[in-house]
């Protein structure tokens, strides 16, 4: 769990800012699983600190997300097609 921690702040995920007056706090839990082998040996246990996402208001406690997430296949088809319309070009 130090080590989450040191991580959350030494890649500054969280920007600590004053409670606002009227509201409460919201809440985070630990979620803890285990990584497993083929063998189903441990191989390791992992920690996450998760914020109850369900008590965030938009506007009041976030402003939005982002976040890409892509395929490495679909890269790679984007990039075939992009330089196979630059061949027929020429």
């Amino acid at each position: 769990m130090e080590e989450e921690i040191s991580m959350i702040q030494n890649n500054k995920i969280w920007e600590l800012v004053d409670r606002l007056e009227g509201r409460k706090a919201i809440g985070v839990k630990w979620v803890y699983r285990k990584k497993m082998n083929a063998d189903c040996s441990i191989n390791k246990h992992k920690v996450r600190l998760v914020v109850k996402g369900y008590a965030k208001i938009f506007g009041v406690d976030y402003s939005g997300t982002l976040l890409f997430v892509a395929k490495l296949n679909t890269i790679i088809l984007l990039l075939a097609t992009t330089t196979q319309k630059r061949w027929k070009m020429f």
